[in-house]
């Protein structure tokens, strides 16, 4: 690290998904239909989970009921978004027990009487607690008062990217620490202000300080193909988050638009002029929109997007010789490299 009038630069390199591939090694496996890609925790302070760990973001266009509904038939997780009307997530929340889905809120006192109304009809087994900035004292604070008064519910809090604020959240009261901050399609923050981490150190720092702590993280953010969410697996992400490779399906209910005879869906990030407008009345004066407003692709049903990426993963598995997903990280060897695929006919590909 340099040191120089103050000013502090650390030169430890830091790698994002596209500077590694994932070395193949020698495997008895046979068969994609071989790998297990189901994993089990037990959580620090709450209860425990069962499933497949790709979770789907509590984004417009992918946190929403419908969504909840397929993915939990697949074994998938989904964190809501914030604004589901509170009838209609109760009695969700009811039909499902609440098994492979979380409740999304803020860190302010009127979310805390929104989660405290939710539970009284229908009990909330996991929290997610999701803020831009995870580096607050008053995030930290909210957790602790989120512990104390659901002792039994899993809380996922976040956003942080180092490894010591991952270990402040998990001493708080958190049992799952969502870590990534910049890195996703949507989200312009390192543009706006200059903040940010490479996602795959960030995912391989952080989940070797909540290892140390019997925490887990989730990767948020950065994943644009299978590949990428074998690679946050492999760098030892308990659970993988994703928004825009989930956005686009039939479930999401996005504003679909027409271009040249082609359907497409309307996508956001949730920190954008449009999610603001639509949630909070408008960008206040003292903030600028950190987010994309962009048109993705209509790519129909769910189980469809959700085959692909996990017939990615299991693929991933067999060149290295991992039975299970919870050995991808033991078995995969990553490489440094300058280019991870060809480009030369990304203009003209018809169908990937």
């Amino acid at each position: 690290m340099y040191n120089i009038h103050g000013m502090r630069i650390e030169t430890e390199l830091k790698y994002d998904f596209d500077d590694v591939l994932i070395r193949p090694k020698r495997s008895t496996l046979t068969s994609r239909k071989e790998v297990d890609l189901s994993r089990t925790f037990r959580f620090k302070y709450g209860g425990s989970y069962h499933g497949i760990p790709v979770m789907a973001a509590n984004m417009d266009g992918v946190g929403t009921l419908e969504v909840g509904r397929t993915l939990g038939d697949l074994d998938l997780f989904t964190c809501y978004k914030k604004d589901i009307d509170e009838k209609e997530l109760i009695e969700e929340l009811k039909d499902n027990h609440g098994k492979h889905v979380a409740v999304t809120v803020g860190r302010n006192e009127l979310d805390y009487e929104r989660l405290a109304r939710i539970n009284k009809k229908a009990s909330v087994r996991n929290i997610c607690i999701d803020v831009a900035n995870g580096y607050t004292q008053a995030l930290v604070d909210f957790i602790r008062v989120v512990r104390r008064t659901f002792p039994k519910s899993n809380i996922i809090a976040g956003n942080v990217v180092t490894g010591e604020m991952v270990e402040e959240l998990l001493l708080a009261g958190a049992d799952i620490v969502k870590v990534g901050i910049g890195s996703g399609s949507v989200c312009t923050t390192r543009l706006k202000t200059g903040v940010g981490y490479p996602q795959f150190s960030c995912i391989a720092e952080c989940a070797d300080a909540a290892h140390g702590l019997d925490g887990h993280i989730i990767a948020d953010g950065g994943c644009t193909t299978p590949g990428d969410v074998a690679k946050a697996f492999g760098a030892g992400a308990d659970f993988v988050m994703l928004g825009s490779m989930l956005a686009g399906s039939t479930e999401g209910g996005g504003e679909k638009i027409t271009i040249d005879d082609k359907e497409y869906v309307e996508f956001y990030g949730m920190s954008s002029k449009k999610a603001n407008e639509k949630h909070n009345g408008g960008l206040k004066d003292y903030r600028t929109s950190e987010g994309r407003r962009v048109v993705l692709p209509y790519k129909g049903p769910m189980r469809y997007i959700v085959q692909d990426i996990l017939g990615g993963i299991r693929s991933t598995c067999t060149y290295v010789g991992a039975a299970k997903l919870k050995h991808l990280s033991k078995c995969a060897t990553f490489v440094r490299c300058t280019k991870t695929h060809s480009k030369i006919y990304e203009p003209n590909t018809l169908e990937i």
